[in-house]
């Protein structure tokens, strides 16, 4: 089976950008495995895996909050999740949370995450072209491998492009890296992925690898981005009418170890654990902060922690439907009725926390900091061998697998579409579909994966009153439908990742997260009102050292976001 390992090949590349000086381009790389010594099919295959395993955004030193989950970019930054811990702890994320994004540390982060997507470019690009130089490789497999690195190119692009939009794109022909950010991106990224269709395959024997069904999905993704909607629908029809993926039968199935790459599962991270690497280097890396602390079986961490917000969005009314616009009017008690997906998202007190245990207040590492709520969704299977056996702290390094596209993504991104475009009613049975799933199962008092899977109303479940309703009325008002599909995708993907990048997007990242800190400054003593989303941060400010090195002849090649 394909693994996207971290295999420390360090392939050459031409845009390297980790240095504070130029001089690097003059002298030859250090520790570098050349073309000769990587020319051949072994070789080229080798220089592939090296650029899918920055999907996980590990590999560029190691720099903490910068995971290609995007729980700090697009979680904590949004109204989904605290940081966590405790105060002072990893102080740039507090930073991002507050929206103080011009800190040294801030910066830092950010720089961090730059290097790591621009290093999976570079893998990319070096893969293309010791594929030209080597002619061994079969037509089928050339056009294969070709395809594989155009798409990783297009994503970690994308990747770049979420973040701050205004970015240089580099291809395998780039003789400098001080590319100017001025031309718009987002026609590159789709040229990139739509070369990509053309040459994947639709089925790949190897888990893992990207197949032209995944890079149509992944189109449509973008195309939500530029609210292309006709080309959203166009695409992520042919995906969902013809190809091969579907819905696990139960919301957690897509996040267990035993049942990854399922038919759920488009684009992931490959962990794995104990297969020989000496510190568990390919295990889930960027997530492993994201542990209950203190009195927990994992002792450390507690970044990552539910907002009171989410936990109070999975609230339902007496049908089982999402209480949309009041949800946040009152905190959730043991007395509401809860969409189950909450106690797969969130450690909640009292509820089993998988089958480690009953989560506790011991969990939570400053409580009054960062409230009663653990991060659960990454969080593996105990005595199942899912985590690692060597590396720091090891039992967070596991072998569940980052989701970076799943098909429940795809399905209300489609949902999006057919309410912008007038498909009220196939939205709603797109909508109903999500829902019925999450009505399918329930966090349960077992001690084994299976045993853990109960049905919502199984006489085991003391903890909470689960309910899940679908949409019944036909949907006539556009605007409602639009909030119900906004709703779900909240629900649905919380803590993913892509919460702060939607409510972007949606163009109401202003009112929702300003309207969010009006009410947590009662909750989170260090989250106040004051610290007010502006227009800037629609889009992160570029990173000081890239726009320093940048600069040819006095001039700065790249230009910095509005407001930074």
């Amino acid at each position: 089976m394909f693994k996207s390992k971290y295999i420390g090949l360090f392939v050459l590349a031409g845009l390297l950008m980790v240095s504070c000086k130029d001089e690097f381009l003059d002298g030859p790389p250090q520790g570098v495995l050349d073309e000769n010594t990587l020319g051949n099919q072994a070789g080229v295959e080798a220089a592939l895996v090296s650029s899918y395993s920055m999907l996980d955004g590990w590999g560029v030193g190691g720099a903490w909050g910068v995971s290609g989950s995007n729980w700090t970019f697009g979680s904590v930054a949004s109204d989904d999740a605290y940081k966590g811990s405790e105060p002072g702890d990893q102080q740039p994320v507090t930073d991002i949370e507050l929206y103080q994004w011009s800190t040294s540390g801030t910066d830092q982060y950010l720089n961090d995450r730059w290097r790591v997507l621009y290093e999976g470019v570079n893998r990319a690009n070096a893969s293309i072209r010791l594929l030209a130089n080597v002619e061994e490789v079969g037509d089928a497999d050339r056009t294969r491998i070709m395809g594989e690195a155009i798409f990783l190119r297009a994503h970690y692009h994308f990747e770049a492009y979420r973040m701050w939009k205004n970015i240089p794109y580099y291809k395998e022909d780039a003789e400098d890296f001080r590319q100017p950010n001025s031309a718009d991106a987002y026609p590159l990224i789709v040229a990139d992925i739509e070369s990509a269709i053309s040459m994947l395959p639709e089925t790949q024997s190897d888990a893992g690898r990207v197949t032209k069904w995944v890079a149509k999905a992944y189109l449509g993704r973008v195309k939500s981005y530029n609210n292309d909607w006709a080309g959203v629908k166009a695409t992520l029809d042919d995906v969902v009418n013809n190809g091969p993926h579907a819905l696990e039968p139960c919301f957690h199935d897509a996040f267990t170890v035993a049942l990854e790459n399922g038919p759920e599962t488009m684009l992931a991270y490959q962990a794995t654990v104990n297969d020989g690497g000496p510190n568990g280097e390919n295990g889930n890396r960027g997530d492993r902060l994201n542990f209950p602390h203190s009195g927990s079986p994992f002792g450390c961490c507690g970044f990552h922690q539910g907002s009171q917000n989410l936990v109070n969005a999975f609230k339902v009314d007496d049908n089982g439907l999402p209480l949309i616009g009041t949800f946040n009017d009152a905190d959730a008690t043991s007395d509401d009725f809860m969409d189950p997906r909450v106690d797969w998202t969130v450690g909640r007190d009292d509820v089993p926390y998988l089958n480690h245990g009953i989560h506790n207040p011991n969990y939570i590492r400053a409580r009054e900091w960062a409230g009663p709520y653990s991060p659960k969704k990454n969080i593996y299977h105990a005595g199942q061998g899912e985590s690692s056996s060597v590396g720091w702290n090891s039992a967070h390094l596991s072998a569940l697998n980052l989701h970076l596209l799943r098909y429940a993504d795809v399905l209300l991104t489609l949902a999006e579409a057919e309410v912008e475009l007038g498909g009220l009613e196939r939205a709603r049975e797109i909508v109903n579909m999500i829902r019925t799933r999450a009505g399918a199962c329930a966090q349960g008092p077992g001690t084994d994966v299976p045993s853990i899977t109960v049905p919502i109303d199984d006489p085991s479940i003391t903890w909470a009153n689960y309910k899940v309703g679908t949409y019944d009325e036909p949907w006539s008002d556009q605007a409602a439908a639009r909030a119900a599909v906004r709703m779900e995708r909240r629900l649905e993907l919380a803590m993913e990742g892509h919460r702060f990048f939607d409510l972007r997007r949606w163009g109401t990242f202003k009112e929702v997260l300003n309207a969010y800190l009006a009410v947590e400054e009662n909750k989170r003593n260090y989250l106040t009102a004051s610290n007010q989303v502006e227009d800037r941060h629609a889009l992160y400010p570029l990173p000081t050292v890239q726009v320093d090195l940048s600069r040819v002849e006095g001039e700065d090649r790249l230009v910095q976001n509005p407001g930074w």
